[in-house]
């Protein structure tokens, strides 16, 4: 298997072109050769365990642990699924041309055994929380399921895609807390517009090829107004990471922590350039560390509380 194109972060080599060949495109069907999805999934969850105050720190510990696992597998299911959706699509556009749905090396019937097995791991994982959490998270794989279908009937995946790998701030909220409540809104919708932004940022790489073949995306959309909508995006997170982080009643460490996350975000807003798929690849991937400050923000939250 070739990389796709100079620009994209799929690769075979490494500890991927090591394992056994049957397992190669199971491995790469998961996107295990780039954890920067599983991050992104994992950290909202992070960041919905750190938010409340009143939790137990071994259960904040056994549910990180669970969720890192969970982000794992579950990452893993929603990538099996959208490549099941978009395999004709995958052929046509450069960067994804080498997947193993699209390339061949795996046929469907495969890629429906793995996600059942993906799917019975994540399932293993839910009956560990508690039961409002369980519902919740069920309730998930709705959005899993759909989320490939926006692009063919919506100029706004990116935010469903928000909406869909989002879901972890309410998850790990509720897991946490045992409650629904205003501060988990907050921190939900923080977590949506985050993503919508640093998604149009990745979807910069393809536009050229989605115009071609007629796929909408946000990125298209926006590509003319590139800086202004994520920097939008971003100062709409910023203020949902406060309301959530006041109305949960954390220590004010959190709150202090905002303004510096703030310019990391404005910087990365007002240097975008959809021209560029290379910067945005790397401007996508930063938002772990991104999330990784969000995460110990919390954190000074919960120890000055």
């Amino acid at each position: 298997m070739t990389v796709a194109s100079s620009h994209t972060d799929i690769r075979d080599q490494g500890w991927i072109g090591r394992l056994p060949p049957a397992l190669r495109p199971y491995a790469l069907l998961a996107r295990l050769d780039r954890p920067i999805g599983t991050w992104l999934l994992f950290l909202p969850g992070v960041w919905g365990i750190l938010l409340p105050p009143d939790v137990v720190p071994a259960e904040r510990t056994r549910l990180l642990v669970l969720f890192g696992i969970g982000s794992l597998v579950m990452r893993a299911a929603g990538c099996v699924v959208n490549d099941m959706w978009d395999r004709d699509i995958d052929r046509q556009v450069a960067r994804t041309a080498n997947r193993p749905l699209a390339s061949g090396a795996l046929r469907m019937r495969q890629a429906a055994v793995f996600l059942a097995v993906l799917l019975l791991i994540g399932l293993v994982i839910l009956v560990q929380l508690n039961p409002l959490a369980r519902l919740l998270g069920a309730s998930s794989l709705v959005l899993v399921a759909l989320y490939p279908l926006a692009k063919r009937v919506t100029w706004w995946p990116q935010l469903v895609m928000g909406f869909t790998f989002g879901f972890g701030a309410p998850l790990g909220y509720v897991a946490a807390s045992g409650r629904l409540d205003a501060s988990m809104v907050a921190l939900y919708a923080a977590t949506i517009v985050w993503q919508l932004g640093f998604d149009t940022i990745y979807g910069f790489q393809d536009m050229e090829d989605d115009a071609r073949i007629g796929v909408k995306s946000t990125s298209r959309l926006m590509a003319g107004r590139a800086r202004s909508f994520v920097g939008a995006c971003y100062a709409a997170m910023l203020v949902g990471l406060a309301l959530a982080a006041w109305g949960a009643g954390t220590g004010p460490g959190a709150l202090v922590c905002l303004p510096p996350i703030g310019v990391v975000l404005w910087r990365q807003a007002t240097a975008i350039n959809p021209r560029d798929p290379a910067l945005c690849l790397r401007q996508f991937r930063f938002n772990r560390e991104i999330g990784l400050m969000v995460a110990g923000a919390f954190l000074l939250g919960l120890m000055t509380a």
